[in-house]
């Protein structure tokens, strides 16, 4: 039975973020036909479990995002480059390292997601280190995994290398049914809303999400992000919090009460723009929700130019202003139509397992 280590997120079980639910769905597809072992963060998984659905968990003590995702990914790259036969890469932070791992470079499969050099919350300097890191990453792996058709195509044209096209399944997303408790909690659930969850970041087109509601708009807008995390999000909140038409919720984690809010809603808005196939619009489309998305060629891949895209605040108003019953139903039997065809889990972990054998046959 092959060995693979899956390295760069905070590890399983996996409590928020699409490479660590990428992460969950591998082992629960996977753990059976090769021998996993997934390093974690000791800092976001306190418990530290050494099993967890068939696979091992090692761990590092430091946290696997922000700044110590350097470090975090270097030493688990220390950790594993001679122990196993292929190595999963989520994520570019710390492949800086690899060109000392050269000689090994055919056990490395890499997937570094979208395009986080171009994230407006980073400074000119993390811009130039995450372009370089991506850069080298890309150079000393055998195989590349790209996320989204324009991921694919950006990887082509940038470094003239292939990669194998496979998404992010988003079939964990389930319907529910509100109780009495739940219109008490929620008491727009009663009628018809607007719904995002996001990272509370610039590039995800916060702002201009909330400018396109005001006392005019046919219905509210009911966001969910993690406010409190930076400045910007404190800021942000505080700007709009009285505003009519709009309800900001801190984040939420608790499977049952996010797919309450996301599934009931009239409408999803979607504003990430910064590439790659976000895991909380397949989940969306999974859902069967009508999909408003920001106007970037990584969105419309992900839906196949099926959804309504707007580039401004102005045309989202107008959009929301002049949908018909009848185009949200279309839109929203088109997003499920597409998300079972094309993001389901057991199909990803497919696609992963066949790059494994693929490269053991070259």
């Amino acid at each position: 039975m092959k060995k693979i280590a899956i390295l760069g997120t905070n590890g399983i079980p996996s409590k928020y973020g699409g490479f660590e639910t990428l992460v969950e769905y591998l082992v629960i597809y996977l753990s059976d036909k090769y021998e996993l072992t997934v390093i974690c963060s000791s800092i976001t998984n306190p418990d530290k479990l050494t099993k967890y659905k068939g696979c091992n968990l090692e761990y590092i003590p430091l946290k696997a995002n922000g700044w110590q995702s350097i470090f975090f990914d270097i030493v688990s790259i220390f950790k594993s480059y001679k122990d196993f036969d292929k190595i999963i890469i989520l994520g570019a932070s710390g492949s800086v390292i690899m060109p000392f791992f050269k000689r090994y470079r055919s056990k490395f499969i890499f997937n570094f997601g979208g395009l986080d050099w171009q994230r407006s919350k980073w400074n000119l300097f993390t811009r130039k280190f995450l372009k370089l890191s991506e850069s080298l990453g890309i150079k000393y792996s055998e195989h590349l995994i790209s996320d989204n058709i324009g991921i694919q195509e950006y990887i082509q044209s940038e470094y003239n290398r292939d990669s194998t096209l496979i998404t992010y399944g988003g079939d964990q997303a389930f319907k529910v049914n509100p109780d009495l408790s739940d219109f008490e909690k929620y008491q727009f659930l009663r009628d018809g809303y607007a719904f995002s969850v996001a990272r509370i970041q610039p590039d995800n087109n916060i702002d201009l999400l909330l400018e396109s509601f005001d006392n005019n708009s046919p219905f509210p807008f009911v966001l969910v992000g993690n406010w409190a995390s930076c400045d910007y999000g404190i800021k942000t909140k505080e700007k709009f919090k009285n505003q009519p038409n709009i309800i900001l919720l801190d984040a939420i984690y608790e499977p049952r009460e996010l797919n309450l809010l996301r599934s009931n809603c009239k409408v999803y808005l979607h504003g990430h723009s910064a590439g790659g196939t976000n895991p909380a619009l397949v989940e969306a489309m999974n859902l069967g929700l009508p999909i408003l998305a920001f106007d970037c060629i990584f969105n419309k891949y992900t839906t196949n130019f099926e959804a309504e895209y707007f580039s401004s605040s102005v045309e989202l108003s107008q959009k929301i202003e002049s949908l018909s019953d009848s185009r949200i139903k279309a839109i929203g039997d088109k997003m499920y139509l597409i998300a079972k065809d094309l993001y389901q889990w057991e199909n990803i972990a497919k696609k992963y397992s066949e790059v494994i054998e693929k490269i053991e046959k070259e």
